[in-house]
């Protein structure tokens, strides 16, 4: 695999708190700042002036705390990260799911990491032979480093796609549709090889967005329409004359048993040329697509 000629992000782990111990200790201090509020509230009614007797140091320092903690909370779904960064930078990825706590001035934004299901679009493209055939393929995707897929392309799920269509239509383009010479993959004979290959390819080229495939096979593969009725012609002559090599083949075996059985049970001695004629008959009668005829010879064998 060809490294990339940039730097790679690469995911950490993110500076975060659980979100209920932190939200324990904010309780406990909206707690207390009520009750130094409702102790101020006491001594004023038995001792006189507001000013002197609430407690301001208290107030002041209770409030911006839970304003500070409050601002510090969020959330991470099942199967999601939460990216966090700080002024700009990279602050690592938190991916422990419910709530969290981290510094109210870092930010954070959501990411999948569930499985996708993509089917790409049907491409047109000539194979390896020339013929204009169409070609799509199904996906299976995920992410696994949410660093690369945020900051180290623009959009990751466009550039899967993108690269998808273009990894597919680099396979269709170097194999045959069929008729594959030796030692030779062809799209319609070889499926299993051709989908990992192009899983394979497809892992090579999203590897700078943090992206791995898990499966990737054909959905779609046909001749273009132009030349469809021309190939279902040529497929189906093959087909007939692949019928007919067997047909022809159990028949030869059949009149060699049928003269061998004659030869040793000694039912009738034939000379070459009855022979050949014979072999003739039975010949027509098995390779023939129409029921025979026969013809009784009523008289002498000769």
């Amino acid at each position: 695999m060809s490294k990339p000629s940039f730097t790679v992000s690469r995911e950490k782990v993110a500076f975060s708190l659980p979100g209920w111990l932190v939200l324990s200790v904010a309780a406990a201090i909206f707690l207390f700042f009520l009750m130094s509020v409702f102790s101020s509230l006491e001594q004023l009614k038995f001792n006189g002036s507001v000013l002197e007797r609430l407690t301001p140091l208290i107030a002041i320092t209770m409030l911006p705390l839970l304003l500070f903690l409050y601002f510090g909370f969020y959330l991470v779904e099942p199967n999601e990260a939460k990216v966090l960064t700080l002024f700009g930078a990279y602050s690592g990825t938190d991916r422990v799911n419910g709530l969290r706590w981290t510094l109210p001035w870092i930010r954070g934004q959501a990411i999948s990491m569930r499985v996708r299901n993509v089917t790409s679009d049907k491409l047109k493209v000539n194979d390896l032979a020339g013929n204009p055939i169409e070609i799509a393929a199904n996906v299976v995707w995920r992410v696994i480093d949410s660093a690369q897929a945020l900051f180290d392309v623009d959009n990751f799920e466009t550039f899967a796609k993108i690269e998808i269509d273009t990894a597919l239509r680099d396979i269709a383009s170097h194999i045959a549709y069929d008729h594959a010479g030796e030692g030779q993959f062809s799209l319609r004979g070889n499926s299993d090889q051709i989908a990992e290959l192009l899983r394979e390819k497809l892992n090579e080229r999203l590897f700078v967005s943090g992206i791995k495939v898990d499966e990737a096979r054909i959905s779609h593969l046909a001749y273009a329409p132009e030349i469809a009725s021309a190939m279902l012609r040529r497929q189906q002559a093959e087909a007939v004359l692949a019928a007919r090599s067997l047909i022809v083949q159990g028949a030869v075996e059949m009149v060699e048993q049928a003269l061998e059985h004659l030869r040793t049970r000694h039912v009738v001695n034939l000379d070459e040329e009855r022979k050949a004629q014979m072999v003739s008959n039975l010949l027509v009668v098995l390779c023939s697509d129409r029921d025979t005829q026969p013809v009784v010879n009523a008289g002498s064998l000769y």
